[in-house]
Parts: C-alpha cells; sequence; structure tokens
C-alpha cells in the first residue's frame, strides 16, 4: 500500500532523449532574449564603418522563388545598396542577389530593385527623415526570421574621412582596455 514508485520523465513517442534535450536548449536560448528562429544571412560590414547610424527599422522584403533560394544558400551582397523612396514605397536598389543555378528559365534579373514592405506611418518618419536631414537609407543586414527574408534598415548620415580615423582610434583603445582587463 505505501509503495513509492519513482517517476521520471519520458520524451513522446518518437522522439530520442537527444531531440528533447535539444528542446529544452531551445527553449532556454529564446527565453534569454535572442531572437527565436532568426538566421543571419548577409551583414553589411562597410555601412557601420562608412555611416553613422542614427536609427534602425526591420523591414519585409519582396522577392521571388529563385531569390529566395539563392538567399538560402546564403548568397547575396549588399555592399552598394541602399534604399529609396518612391512615391509612397520604398525600395531597395544596388542589392545583388546572383541568379540560382537550378532555376533555368524561370530565374530572376540579380541585380533588380526590390520592393520592401513598411508601414505608411513608417514611410513616412523614415522618408521625412532622409530628405530634411540629408540623410541615407542603408541596409544593415539581412536575415530569415520565422522563414520570412526580413532587412534591417538604418537611417544613417555618412562619415567624413576624420571621423573614420576617430571611430578606429576609440574601437582600438576599446580593445586595448578589454584586452588589459581579461589578462587580470
Amino acid at each position: 500500500m505505501g509503495c513509492a514508485v519513482a517517476l521520471r520523465s519520458v520524451p513522446p513517442i518518437g522522439e530520442t532523449q537527444a531531440t528533447a534535450k535539444n528542446r529544452k536548449r531551445s527553449k532556454k536560448a529564446t527565453s534569454a532574449g535572442q531572437a527565436d528562429n532568426e538566421r543571419l544571412v548577409a551583414q553589411n560590414r562597410k555601412a557601420r564603418h562608412n555611416y553613422d547610424v542614427l536609427d534602425t527599422l526591420e523591414c519585409g522584403i519582396v522577392l521571388v522563388g529563385s531569390e529566395v533560394k539563392s538567399l538560402r544558400e546564403g548568397r547575396v551582397s549588399l555592399d552598394e545598396s541602399y534604399a529609396r523612396v518612391r512615391g509612397s514605397e520604398v525600395w531597395l536598389v544596388g542589392c545583388d542577389i546572383p541568379e540560382y543555378v537550378d532555376a533555368n528559365r524561370f530565374n530572376h534579373k540579380p541585380r533588380r530593385p526590390r520592393k520592401l514592405l513598411l508601414h505608411r506611418r513608417e514611410i513616412r518618419r523614415f522618408a521625412s527623415q532622409a530628405y530634411q536631414k540629408g540623410l541615407t537609407l542603408v541596409p544593415l543586414k539581412l536575415y530569415f526570421k520565422r522563414g520570412r527574408a526580413k532587412l534591417l534598415l538604418g537611417v544613417c548620415r555618412g562619415r567624413q574621412k576624420h571621423d573614420k580615423r576617430e571611430a578606429m582610434k576609440k574601437a582600438e583603445a576599446r580593445r586595448d582596455m578589454q584586452r588589459v582587463t581579461r589578462r587580470r
């Protein structure tokens, strides 16, 4: 009558202990503040060097099937791209997504302008900043979030040569400080 039985958690049918552990780890990672199911495709490193980023905004991007397949392979270049406001729409210009080899005749043009998906109020706010203050809309990174392609767009001010040198000196000093504190 008074027998004690030790109960332990049993994984669901068809699931091994290894996948159960991975599921627990993924729950911990999302609760720690990381974005769930986000995979970086490309980052515009030159933008952080050439521009001061004042504000950022995440937006969607209109793509065709072969472009998505190229992105999933990690084939994209954001180096010379920028965003333009035409009428009441924002377009990404100069972004190079190479053709997907297996798409045959259904391929896309690699450097075609691509429409960015923003709300009207976001377009008005960002467009007004870009025109009034002489700022530029620069793509900072491209990634997949929950299976959809997203673009992090920044409102940026161009840096002069002396500003770039000053920023490099500050970064060098910060790295030296971190090196010294790590040794202790």
